[in-house]
């Protein structure tokens, strides 16, 4: 019983030895800042992203005093819209490939309120990455933070490469 006991310890040994090393140091680029990884979005992960940013807007906008936000379907579909735009046209712009303005995005899913505004951003970073540097900028924190905003729309699209198209629409 000990010899098969010696046996088994002693090829476990040897199959871990055959594992690769898992590095604990993170890998460092040629500026000697740490090399970033990317961020893949699953297809099922879309509804946990979306109430994540919803659930950090509202955290953001208790703080500021701000009345919270709700998840709209219709500013969905436009944020969607313009992230794919964004990509086909390979810039980060309000304007879309036919010349449509966020409010002709907003008017053309059937959304009846009033736009607040549209925040975008193509970048590498996760969407709590992304809205921290939202907040960094007066211009798209004056949108995320607007006393007028009732509903908001968040959507993305992620190229092959990592790179991700962030649109958020805010509505009222």
């Amino acid at each position: 019983m000990s010899r098969i006991l010696v046996l088994l310890i002693s090829a476990m040994l040897a199959l871990s030895a055959c594992a690769p090393s898992v590095p604990t140091e993170p890998q460092i680029g040629p500026d000697g800042k740490p090399l970033p990884k990317v961020y893949r979005i699953r297809g099922s992960d879309t509804s946990a992203i979306q109430y994540r940013m919803l659930d950090s807007v509202n955290a953001l906008r208790e703080g500021a005093g701000r009345p919270p936000v709700q998840m709209n379907a219709q500013l969905n579909a436009a944020a969607a819209t313009h992230s794919r735009d964004m990509s086909v046209q390979n810039r980060p712009w309000h304007f879309g490939s036919d010349g449509s303005s966020p409010i002709d995005r907003v008017r053309r899913v059937g959304y009846t309120g009033n736009l607040v505004g549209e925040t975008i951003s193509e970048t590498y970073e996760t969407e709590l990455e992304t809205l921290a540097a939202w907040m960094d900028e007066p211009s798209t924190r004056k949108v995320v933070l607007s006393p007028k905003a009732r509903e908001m729309g968040f959507s993305w699209l992620q190229e092959n490469n990592g790179k991700i198209w962030w649109t958020m629409i805010m509505g009222g």
